[in-house]
């Protein structure tokens, strides 16, 4: 059975593309980004652990 790790990362809008970009090469799999009641985007992201 796959386990995986988790983060959490605060996406800045202007630039959300580079950010991602970066989790990806280090092996991140972007799973969702929710929009925060204060108006925050944060990207929930899963990798398989090591």
């Amino acid at each position: 059975m796959t386990k995986y790790e988790y983060a959490t990362v605060p996406l800045i809008v202007h630039a959300t593309k580079q950010i991602l970009d970066q989790w990806g090469e280090d092996g991140w799999e972007l799973v969702q980004v929710l929009a925060m009641p204060e108006g925050n985007l944060v990207a929930y992201l899963k990798r398989p652990r090591a």
